[in-house]
């Protein structure tokens, strides 16, 4: 297999994507923000169908779109008397009907739509892979310099006042990162399951650990574990590989619940004894 380059590269990719979501998704998790995220990956796709229709890469008017979007929830919900769930289910359905509306109006066939809605790991390109190694370093590097801060923010952002901390650029900047990561993983495994990539080894993680820095580390090797083990099976068995990296990353949440569950058992049955 890895005497083809697109499989090469969709290893690669697999292993960018996997420390950029293990990162950011330990954040998204911590803040209680997956609703968010959700609705900035689908309001993603207005991007999609505008670029589509004036002809320019879908990823960049994606990635438009979506910080727009991100900081237009921020915006009217700090500014405003708009609840944060109901200003991301604005910026959700206008996202889509935009996207949808533009991609209608676009002339000729657009092939390259499935693969942003459902992920297609293997057609990843050069410059696909270059924006993700920068991005992945760009986020490493954000969160090693302001971890203490990032931590503070993402448990009390009260306290992270008292210690004077830029709580409101702080929380522009990291959900900017956050729509940035959505956008790049979408050519991954899709809009639609492009959130299971910043959960799923995020919620797993969690059950082996509490601890912040512990979440990342297990998350990221979570997601590399379940997105290249995704890849050959998805190649063996010739199946799209994006749903079934996440169905992978479900198998492993379920093996863990039930050893956790057994574990606990065994110890309650011995404290009894």
């Amino acid at each position: 297999m890895l005497q083809y380059e697109f499989f090469r590269h969709a290893l690669l990719t697999a292993v960018l994507a996997s420390l950029m979501c293990g990162i950011i998704g330990t954040y998204i998790v911590a803040r209680r923000l997956v609703f968010i995220s959700g609705g900035i990956t689908h309001a993603s796709f207005g991007g999609i169908g505008i670029a589509y229709f004036f002809g320019f890469n879908p990823v960049l008017g994606a990635a438009v779109f979506a910080l727009l979007s991100a900081f237009g929830v921020e915006l009217i919900t700090k500014k405003s008397g708009v609840r944060e769930d109901s200003a991301i289910g604005i910026f959700w359905s206008f996202g889509m009907a935009v996207g949808i509306i533009f991609i209608f109006l676009s002339s000729g066939y657009t092939p390259n739509l499935m693969s942003f809605l459902f992920g297609s790991i293997l057609t990843v390109s050069s410059n696909d892979l270059l924006m993700m190694a920068l991005l992945s370093m760009a986020v490493t590097a954000f969160f090693v310099i302001f971890y203490n801060l990032i931590l503070y923010i993402s448990f009390d952002e009260d306290y992270a006042l008292t210690k004077r901390v830029p709580v409101q650029l702080m929380n522009y900047i990291l959900i900017g990162l956050v729509s940035l990561v959505i956008v790049l993983n979408i050519r991954v495994v899709g809009v639609i399951l492009v959130i299971s990539f910043l959960t799923l080894p995020q919620v797993t993680a969690n059950m082996l650990s509490h601890h912040f820095r512990s979440i990342i580390v297990y998350s990221i090797l979570i997601a590399l574990l379940g997105s290249v083990g995704g890849l050959f099976v998805s190649y063996y068995a010739d199946l799209p590989s994006g749903p079934v990296i996440i169905c992978i990353f479900v198998l492993f949440f379920l093996v863990v619940k039930l050893v956790n569950r057994i574990i606990r058992r065994w110890m309650i049955q011995k404290a009894l004894t």
